[in-house]
């Protein structure tokens, strides 16, 4: 069976990428990065994921953005926003679907997977550089000449197959998977049960996907948006 990494955050994309995934016949090898968040919960989130969704491997890799700073997500001095700004937003994080899919190429080499996954979407998003097709291009031209497998022949292929589709279209690929989206977790300031704030712009975009969708929202909020 052929391989894949996925990257698996514990959100609603991620997860509904790792669906497509599985059903294209990949074994997949699941990938969380604990990278200074404000919150463990869509961690928590993951590993519920994981476990439902029977991958081969789950592995969680810790690492220091909050070191680097510069992001509402990360630095707990800066406010993550309740409302919508022009521009790419605070909660952007520096450099990190660049640094996650560095860290997926390097496990796929490990075992000998030619197949990233990642649940990036250009459509209802919050504007991020890097959830863009150019970045995933790039990236994928990267990987094929910064690794071992790629200089002697192989080709790594980075799969976006959200990127294109609206929060509503996902939602009901999701529906049609079987996937409970109950289990995730999407907002940016979730509480210690899991519950998001519904005033994020995760919370927001979430939201009105699964009313353009409709279907009925699962998400436990503190506050409905």
């Amino acid at each position: 069976m052929k391989k894949a990494v996925v990257l698996l955050s514990g959100g609603l994309d991620s997860i509904t990428a790792l669906a497509l995934a599985q059903e294209q016949g990949f074994a997949c090898y699941a990938l969380s990065l604990d990278y200074g968040q404000r919150h463990n919960a869509e961690l928590d989130a993951a590993s519920r994921l994981a476990e439902r969704a029977a991958v081969v491997e789950h592995k969680v890799i810790s690492l220091g953005l909050g070191d680097v700073g510069g992001s509402a997500l990360t630095d707990q001095n800066i406010a993550v926003p309740d409302h919508e700004s022009e521009g790419i937003p605070v909660t952007y994080v520096p450099a990190r679907n660049t640094v996650f899919l560095s860290l997926a190429l390097g496990w796929a080499e490990v075992i000998e997977a030619w197949d990233l996954f990642i649940g990036v979407n250009a459509v209802d998003y919050s504007g991020y550089p890097d959830c863009r097709p150019a970045f995933i291009e790039a990236f994928e031209q990267l990987a094929n000449v910064a690794t071992r497998g790629g200089v002697e022949g192989g080709h790594y292929t980075i799969h976006a197959p959200l990127i294109e589709l609206s929060k509503a279209a996902i939602i009901r690929e999701g529906q049609r998977l079987g996937i409970d989206y109950a289990l995730t977790v999407s907002c940016y300031s979730a509480d210690r049960e899991g519950r998001a704030c519904g005033h994020c712009d995760a919370c927001r975009l979430r939201a009105a996907g699964f009313r353009e969708a409709g279907l009925p929202d699962p998400t436990r909020y503190v506050d409905t948006p």
